[in-house]
């Protein structure tokens, strides 16, 4: 197994699969690199190497007590990049790891990156403010702080069961195992770490990260997803970075990494050519 050591001691576990030019993956919450495992496999057999990592707290990585926010997950990634040494890289972030790939580029800068890619992400900001007045309410957000602090493991079920992956929807049909493994990975996140992270993706601004961004970038996401709206996600973000591409699937939920796995894999394929050329 390996693994990065960050500055103030936390083991951040990653894969490390293919060789060519770098893509970093980030996770979702409450989930871990394993999440990722069909672009990964894709995308190493098309030539390119893949990282993805286990954020602190989630996976395989140290649940430390602290450092469950934003700024030091983006730099533990950083610490990624660096202590693997890789130019030139893509970032691809899902969900929460779209957060943890703009606020990377907002604190690190573009040095050591080429494109950013956004997958249904939480960007620019989810949480309903007065300067954000069509977010989602903060009693949407205690909802899913009290079901961590009173019974994650049926949370988590009741996420997979229903509106992550769409399965909610009429005619919708998710597999067992596609929901099974979605709780297996929740259940190996830390339970104050997975808690904590709960105010980390919904609270916090990135706004300011975003409009910062001066590397290619692609956004997806799908217009049916009830985790992230996409009005509140994807099409807010793509407004925000100059130059950004907008790819949006129709009817998709959240899930799109398992969901739309070949569409998925074969846009981000698309996109990494395009710096090739």
């Amino acid at each position: 197994m390996s693994f990065v050591t960050t500055a103030d001691g936390a083991s951040i576990f990653y894969k490390d699969w293919g060789a060519g030019r770098p893509v970093v993956l980030s996770h979702g919450w409450p989930l871990n690199s394993d999440s990722w495992e069909a672009q990964a496999l894709f995308l190493a057999e098309n030539g390119y190497r893949v990282i993805a990592h286990d954020r602190r707290g989630h996976g395989r990585s140290t649940q430390t007590w602290h450092g469950n926010e934003m700024d030091t997950y983006a730099d533990d990634l950083a610490a990624v990049l660096e202590q693997l040494d890789l130019r030139e890289a893509t970032l691809v972030g899902f969900s929460t790891g779209g957060g943890e790939i703009t606020r990377y580029l907002g604190r690190h800068g573009s040095a050591r990156v080429a494109q950013a890619v956004l997958v249904s992400a939480v960007p620019p900001l989810m949480l309903r403010r007065d300067d954000n007045p069509h977010g989602v309410p903060i009693e949407v957000f205690d909802g899913i702080r009290a079901g961590s602090a009173a019974d994650r493991s049926q949370l988590y079920r009741d996420l997979a069961d229903g509106p992550f992956f769409g399965h909610n929807r009429d005619g919708v049909q998710i597999s067992r195992g596609i929901r099974d493994a979605f709780w297996l990975q929740s259940m190996t996140a830390g339970h104050r770490n997975a808690y904590e992270s709960i105010a980390a993706f919904s609270a916090t601004d990135f706004r300011g990260d975003l409009a910062g961004i001066d590397v290619p970038t692609l956004v997806i996401h799908g217009d049916d997803d009830q985790v992230v709206p996409f009005e509140v996600g994807g099409r807010a973000s793509a407004a925000l970075v100059e130059g950004a591409r907008l790819i949006v699937y129709p009817g998709a939920p959240h899930g799109i990494t398992d969901t739309h796995r070949s569409e998925l894999g074969n846009d981000l394929l698309a996109f990494l050519k395009e710096y090739n050329a």
